[in-house]
């Protein structure tokens, strides 16, 4: 059974869900307005450019989930996915899903966007399997710590080897679809890599190595 991976932010979706749950944030007061949104931005900016320091990152996009009770965030959650998650939705990106599926593929999203935001969308997606920065509890509460390494450049490839481990699947014979030029370590070990949508980094790179380049964006 071949496996297909799929990365997640502008790829599988119109849009990056780590930037806009700070923005959500922002706009119900959650934090301090102009000085999250202008680091949010800033964050943002440097993924990029290819420029992101992942750790000093999640300092800042986990320590909001430190700071309120569980209850309270899964409603967060709940609207944030209502209100600004789904009208991401791609017809192309779930018709995609489908073809994998009724080809027999086992499918796998992988994205450096952590659990708490992406898990909702994995399974509204229809997408079992998922590979996420993982953020820390202890004693039912988040501590706005990471837990393990990150899901994000070479750690997407550690965190997949590792989840390989327990799953019997051929990285030559994997598809990964992806639009961010962060994701060429992976993008390089799979035997069918696809830029979809992709960054000007990445189309460059997938014009010169023959990989093909998909568009899941309607008019």
């Amino acid at each position: 059974m071949s496996l297909a991976i799929f990365d997640l932010d502008n790829t599988l979706i119109r849009g990056d869900s780590d930037h806009a749950w700070g923005e959500f944030l922002v706009r119900e007061g959650v934090v301090d307005a102009d000085a999250y949104q202008r680091a949010n931005d800033r964050f943002y900016q440097a993924y990029l450019d290819g420029s992101l320091d992942i750790h000093r990152y999640l300092a800042f996009a986990l320590e909001p989930l430190a700071r309120h009770e569980p209850a309270e965030l899964e409603a967060l959650r709940r609207r944030f996915m209502s209100e600004c998650v789904e009208p991401m939705g791609l017809n192309a990106a779930f018709d995609l899903l489908r073809r994998h599926r009724e080809d027999g593929h086992t499918l796998l999203i992988i994205t450096a966007t952590n659990r708490f935001v992406t898990q909702p969308i994995a399974d509204w997606l229809g997408v079992d399997d998922l590979i996420a920065t993982e953020p820390e509890m202890v004693n039912g509460r988040y501590t706005g710590r990471v837990s393990g390494t990150p899901s994000f450049r070479d750690g997407k490839v550690a965190r997949l080897e590792a989840w390989l481990e327990g799953h019997h699947h051929d990285l030559d014979t994997a598809w990964f679809y992806s639009d961010s030029h962060n994701d060429l370590p992976l993008l390089e070990r799979v035997g069918h890599p696809v830029a979809v949508d992709p960054d000007p980094t990445l189309a460059s790179s997938a014009r010169e190595r023959g990989w093909p380049v998909l568009s899941l964006r309607e008019a």
